[in-house]
């Protein structure tokens, strides 16, 4: 079964908004875990306007499934990952004034950069994972970092699957055999639902893990985060 791990930068977006610590990050990802959840992300950003560096620090004893911190691996941000150790860390190359993750890694252009900051968590320890766009080139040049795993940006499938376009899974199914092939893992996230999670799951083979937070926030104020972690993971079984 793909593991669900539940971003929770919205709940911190929803705390930050108001002052204070309601509602509570450490006490909400203690409650996806016992819903069921395999996995709490986050990812905290250099102007911290969600999750904190000191959110990751008080995360750390709390998470008993897997913990995916996700970031640009800037110095600040590797020495925080360095600290907490988690079970694995995805590297996104994100512009420090980015609403959201836009794009995945030119794993060919910045090989050897990726290389040494792969190598530095590795030698600790952490899984690893780098953010890419579903292109060939840059699986294989993914390949060439020595990442254990990779992340297929999901944007542009959700998208197209939004407009009844299926034919949009397409390049990401030949990723997924390419990242086979060459051994690699993989995961995915960015815009999956509950509307395209199941069909992104049949067509992805070897689908390790799915990190999802805004749709899954989003859709637990109707429905119930409860509920809802149980929805994902029935969808992915």
């Amino acid at each position: 079964m793909t593991k669900l791990s539940v971003n929770i930068n919205k709940i911190a977006t929803l705390r930050n908004s108001r002052g204070g610590d309601v509602p509570n990050v450490v006490q909400f990802a203690r409650d996806v875990q016992r819903f069921g959840a395999e996995g709490v992300t986050v990812h905290p950003r250099p102007d911290e306007r969600h999750i904190t560096y000191r959110d990751v620090y008080d995360l750390k004893s709390e998470v008993y499934t897997e913990f995916n911190i996700e970031g640009n691996p800037i110095d600040k941000f590797n020495k925080m990952v360095l600290e907490v150790k988690p079970t694995q860390v995805t590297l996104v190359p994100d512009a420090e004034d980015a609403i959201t993750s836009n794009a995945g890694w030119d794993t060919i252009k910045h090989k050897s950069f990726l290389q040494d900051v792969i190598a530095q968590f590795k030698e600790s320890g952490i899984r690893t994972s780098i953010f890419v766009d579903p292109v060939e080139a840059q699986i294989e040049g993914a390949k060439e970092t020595g990442t254990d795993r990779i992340e297929l940006y999901t944007e542009a499938f959700a998208h197209q699957y939004g407009l009844g376009n299926k034919n949009g899974i397409k390049p990401y199914s030949a990723c997924a055999e390419l990242a086979n092939q060459l051994g690699l893992g993989i995961n995915a996230g960015h815009d999956l639902s509950l509307d395209n999670i199941q069909f992104f799951k049949e067509h992805i083979p070897g689908l390790l893990e799915v990190s999802i937070g805004h749709a899954l926030i989003s859709e637990s104020l109707y429905l119930g985060i409860e509920n809802v972690v149980q929805m994902y993971l029935n969808k992915l079984k």
